[in-house]
């Protein structure tokens, strides 16, 4: 008897410390879900000064946590929820760098609606090049202790570049094996390493064997600051660019109405597709936003090859308005011209 109820405790003991594992235990995978809804009154001045319209132009995000078997198995019920795996998510990048490219993406969108709403608004500026923003480095690079995710390269042999493409000319020019000095920022402090070159498995050359992009900075008379705390990533490029636009030109855009949207900006002021697209409709409803503006994207046939049933983010997002049951407005945008022009009809 006391046998069999020693086995009964230990089995009890045994089953709540599962259950509690399966509550608290992180397992290597995210659910992403609704996000923030964001009016961008709160993160944007222009010449220190605060948008005092009525209505709000907002971005919406997509939240994500690490899941446990719990919250696993709950997120396969509730709407809007989605389980991915560690290396979706990151791409194989550590946590670390994950969060450096999504902080530099976040900067570079913010560059570019910056760049476009100076456009729009016919104020003059200049593109400053700081440099070759480093976005991955290879395992089998001579540089990989040295150079990190998230360093910025300024220099090669010494030499300075104007563009990410001057840079890998210069580099490429060289021979495999041969020494090369680069200067580098990283963590705000310049420093130097000089190792030889590898050969490039994607055409053969010699390279350091990093993944780059140009770091880029506005310089203009008109001071827009933008203070997006930990938010990262590209998708709030065309709520960034609307809303600086509204306060540069003091148009009054929105009229009142609670706007929110999504999708990345280009140079040339197209507005890109994004990820997510659905729980940002969620959380924008959820905000009582009256519009929101989706990405109009167009579905290549590589696209559909390599994903047969995807659709462009706007029919995403009608669908997902229509789950919700909402009468928030969904408006297909191709550029941020396209939004403009549909805010000029509301008058």
């Amino acid at each position: 008897m006391k046998n069999n109820k020693l086995v009964k405790r230990l089995v009890t003991i045994f089953l709540a410390l599962v259950v509690i594992a399966c509550v608290i235990v992180p397992i290597p995978y995210y659910i992403e879900e609704p996000g923030d809804t964001i009016n961008l009154k709160e993160l944007i001045t222009v010449n220190g000064k605060e948008d005092e319209h009525k209505g709000s132009f907002s971005l919406t995000s997509v939240g994500i946590r690490r899941a446990t078997v719990f919250t696993a198995l709950k997120s396969k019920v509730e709407p809007f929820h989605e389980i991915i795996s560690a290396d979706d998510l990151t791409g194989g990048a550590s946590d670390a760098e994950y969060m450096q490219i999504q902080k530099f993406n976040m900067e570079t969108s913010q560059n570019f609606a910056i760049e476009q709403a100076l456009k729009l608004a016919d104020k003059p500026y200049e593109m400053t090049y700081k440099g070759v923003y480093v976005l991955g480095v290879e395992k089998n690079s001579n540089f990989a202790d040295k150079i990190s995710v998230g360093d910025t390269v300024t220099k090669a042999d010494g030499k300075t570049f104007t563009s990410s493409e001057d840079f890998m000319k210069y580099v490429k020019s060289q021979k495999v094996g041969q020494e090369m000095k680069v200067t580098y920022v990283h963590d705000g402090k310049t420093k130097e390493a000089t190792e030889k070159l590898i050969k490039l498995p994607t055409d053969k050359k010699p390279g350091i064997g990093i993944t780059l992009t140009d770091h880029t900075e506005i310089d203009s008379q008109d001071k827009v600051k933008v203070d997006a705390g930990n938010i990262g990533g590209p998708s709030a490029g065309l709520m960034f660019t609307l809303e600086i636009y509204e306060q540069l030109t003091g148009k009054d855009l929105r009229h009142g109405e609670k706007i929110a949207g999504t999708g990345t900006i280009s140079p040339d002021g197209e507005v890109g597709r994004i990820g997510g697209i659905d729980k940002k409709v969620a959380s924008a409803a959820a905000s009582d936003n009256k519009i929101f503006f989706a990405p109009n994207d167009e579905i290549t046939k590589e696209m559909e090859k390599a994903q047969p049933g995807i659709k462009s983010n706007y029919e995403e997002a009608k669908a997902a308005a229509k789950k919700l049951d909402t009468d928030m407005k969904i408006v297909p945008v191709k550029t941020v011209q396209d939004a403009l022009d549909y805010l000029a009809k509301m008058k």
